[in-house]
């Protein structure tokens, strides 16, 4: 990844981690998310 005339090349998008302590890690991207939901259903019956 590449910046120029930028502060930070950083993206949440980017769904790669970075090697020690460096770039946002595997769970900051939109993808690594989804390792710490839980998907649950419900069903209310009204009436």
């Amino acid at each position: 990844m590449v910046g120029i005339n930028t502060g930070s090349i950083l993206n949440e998008k980017a769904p790669f981690g970075g090697i020690k302590e460096s770039g946002l890690g595997r769970e900051g991207s939109d993808d690594g998310i989804y390792e710490f939901l839980e998907a649950k259903y419900s069903l209310q019956v009204f009436g």
